[in-house]
């Protein structure tokens, strides 16, 4: 949050964002650095008495994801209306109130059934702007934009999509790949408090996929809101800190821009200039030098003679020597550069020192107080802190707002620098993972700058291709076998406690709701593993020879007191025909129980679970395999059969009189 972005801590970027959109309070909700977070924020202008948007700050060593922090607001009551949710990193220009009239709309028309409304941008497959692992594709309906079907990209050569989405009565469905994810989501109260019905839910994503997956069951829906004009974006990398920053010189996202000075602050002011050239006051510029374009210097900085900047940020108090070539370039405040320093694309944390001679390949990243050189030149990639990484570390050290620079040079009194990693006069260790576990490396210069698909991934086979992304989207189409049979364990494991400590119909729900997001499970596959659990039931206290008429007896009152539950999943056609065939499934498994079907059905029927109409169109099927044509000759099922039709018969007839 305080990461400055242009020179401006990106959690002013946010409050700015919010205050234009016309929120009136907000809450900031921190763990880590919080005391640095909130001496920010009282010192700039969102904490003084004029500032329309009242900003509070709720503090916790326990928030650890978005779920620990919406359980919380559900738990202290901090909402009672429509809410705005974005992350600290977000940099927005875009005026969401259309968006919120839209989503009050939706929710008066239909009785608070849509719960979110989340923000997206056009922006084509490929742009800077959108990151590899943010990237999704969406199904949605056209008409009422209605959230169908939310899938991340990353790792992927193909997509699934469930065929239910292009089988309903929505007369358009749009599959979109050209929605740059702003993070920014209108949220109801209910928000809130599904997160603290799900533990399960630790991010938005996971709340999102956990809705459309059991839309039927909670009866909730997500839309989303688009725009092509205005500027969002989430700083979740260095790519994307690289992309934004240049988005702002460039003046993509106005009135957010240098010289307007939106926070206020009297350091950050700075003249524009021709070229997208941005100068704060007290700049001292030398002979020769030139600044190509897209550049701001920050105040009190101080640029020697011959040097070239183009593309780059400048913090305040920064002093440049001779002949420096910065190049998409991030220096942030105080840093030291020496003579003929060459830096590409690379990030320079608060007064560190690059000493004479020394070049930064792309990628690279200094953080606060280390020096290099003189006369030395960091690999492509190259990580250098004050920090140790070969020595194990306290779970709370990493967390906590104590442990800064000091606490490091203390380390360096007892383990000296490597010259060969830092330069002869360097300060640092360079960050290395465990040479055991190389997927260590390769997740932390992801979580630094993001995913890059190297070339190697990209002359990948055709078969392998479509191997890897049938294996990586398989749990996003459907459950794995094994989780469905842990899940299915799991369903029986809850009615016999049910059954055992007499819980309410109404608590199971919850329980058997929770098991589906644990081992995302389908509605379908619930309604097969309900029906098969409770089938079974019986057996268990029934011997080997399985008599249909002792069967009967011990499965009715089952069926009676848990007619609830199968209520609660069987609504729409689809669910009787999916019950049905598991009923079906399970007869076919068990032949000697067979003739109990009839009166299985008959109990289904008179508790009012299963419709006659369904039945008679489930019987009627013509795909079946032999045994299933050899099971509907059964006389019991036959006579049943007839009776139903007799009945519908009589009850068209009456209502034709």
């Amino acid at each position: 949050a305080l990461i400055p972005l242009a020179n401006v801590a990106m959690i002013d970027y946010a409050l700015e964002f919010l205050t234009a959109t016309g929120v009136e309070e907000t809450f900031v909700f921190c763990c880590w650095k919080s005391a640095e977070i909130k001496e920010h924020l009282q010192k700039s202008k969102w904490c003084r008495p004029t500032c329309p948007n009242t900003v509070r700050f709720v503090t916790s060593d326990l928030y650890r994801s978005l779920g620990d922090v919406l359980r919380d607001v559900d738990a202290k009551s901090l909402v009672r209306s429509d809410f705005v949710l974005v992350t600290g990193d977000v940099v927005s220009n875009i005026n969401i109130s259309k968006a919120l009239q839209e989503h009050r709309t939706r929710r008066k028309a239909e009785k608070n059934v849509s719960v979110m409304t989340m923000i997206f941008k056009e922006s084509s497959a490929g742009h800077r702007a959108r990151c590899q692992e943010d990237d999704v594709i969406l199904a949605m309906d056209s008409a009422t934009s209605r959230v169908l079907h939310y899938q991340k990209t990353q790792g992927l050569k193909r997509f699934r999509f469930p065929t239910g989405l292009f089988q309903s009565n929505i007369e358009e469905v749009q599959v979109r790949h050209d929605l740059l994810d702003c993070h920014i989501s209108i949220c109801s109260p209910q928000v809130a408090e599904l997160f603290t019905d799900n533990f399960d839910y630790q991010t938005r994503d996971d709340f999102v996929r956990g809705l459309l997956v059991n839309e039927e069951v909670l009866g909730n829906q997500i839309h989303l809101h688009v725009t092509s004009e205005e500027y969002g974006a989430p700083v979740s990398n260095l790519l994307m800190y690289e992309a934004v920053s240049s988005d702002v010189l460039q003046r993509w996202v106005y009135p957010l821009t240098p010289e307007m000075n939106f926070s206020d602050a009297e350091r950050q002011s700075c003249t524009h200039a021709r070229h997208n050239i941005y100068r704060g006051a007290e700049v001292s510029l030398g002979h020769g030098s030139v600044l190509e374009e897209n550049v701001l210097i920050g105040r009190g900085t101080c640029v020697g003679n011959k040097c070239f900047i183009t593309n780059s940020v400048v913090g305040p108090d920064c002093k440049i020597g001779d002949e420096v070539v910065l190049d998409g370039a991030f220096l942030w405040s105080g840093v030291r550069v020496g003579d003929r320093v060459r830096i590409q694309q690379s990030l320079v944390c608060d007064e560190a020192e690059v000493k004479k001679g020394v070049t930064l390949k792309p990628r690279c990243v200094l953080t606060s107080q280390v020096v290099v050189g003189p006369d030395f030149v960091l690999p492509e990639g190259t990580v250098i802190s004050l920090h140790p990484t070969d020595e194990e570390e306290e779970d709370e050290d990493q967390f906590s707002d104590d442990s800064g620079v000091n606490k490091e040079e203390n380390k360096a009194k007892l383990k000296g620098y490597n010259k060969a990693e830092v330069g002869s006069e360097g300060r640092g260790y360079l960050w290395k993972a465990d040479s055991r576990n190389d997927v260590d490396e390769e997740e932390q210069r992801q979580s630094l700058w993001g995913p890059v698909l190297s070339a190697e991934e990209e002359s990948e086979s055709e078969s392998d291709v479509s191997l890897g992304s049938e294996h990586s989207d398989s749990r996003a189409a459907s459950p794995q076998l094994d989780d469905i049979k842990v899940f299915q364990n799991e369903v029986l494991g809850t009615l016999q406690r049910g059954e055992e400590e007499n819980i309410s119909c109404d608590n199971l729900v919850l329980e058997i709701n929770s098991l589906k997001y644990a081992y995302n499970i389908g509605l379908k596959e619930v309604m097969e593993v309900l029906s098969k659990v409770v089938l079974e039931f019986p057996l268990q206290q029934m011997n080997a020879e399985k008599d249909p008429q002792h069967y009967c007896v011990l499965v009715v009152p089952l069926l009676k007191t848990w007619a609830p539950l199968f209520k609660n999943y069987i609504k729409r056609a689809s669910d009787h025909l999916d019950a049905l065939r598991a009923i079906e499934e399970f007869f076919l498994e068990h032949e000697s129980l067979s003739t109990s079907m009839a009166k299985v059905l008959m109990t289904f029927y008179q508790l009012e679970i299963l419709a006659e109409e369904m039945i008679l169109t489930w019987f009627s099927q013509r795909d079946t395999s032999e045994k299933g044509r050899q099971l509907r000759k059964n006389q019991r099922l036959l006579k049943f059969i007839q009776w139903l039709e007799e009945a519908e018969e009589e009850s068209s007839e009456g209502e034709e009189n």
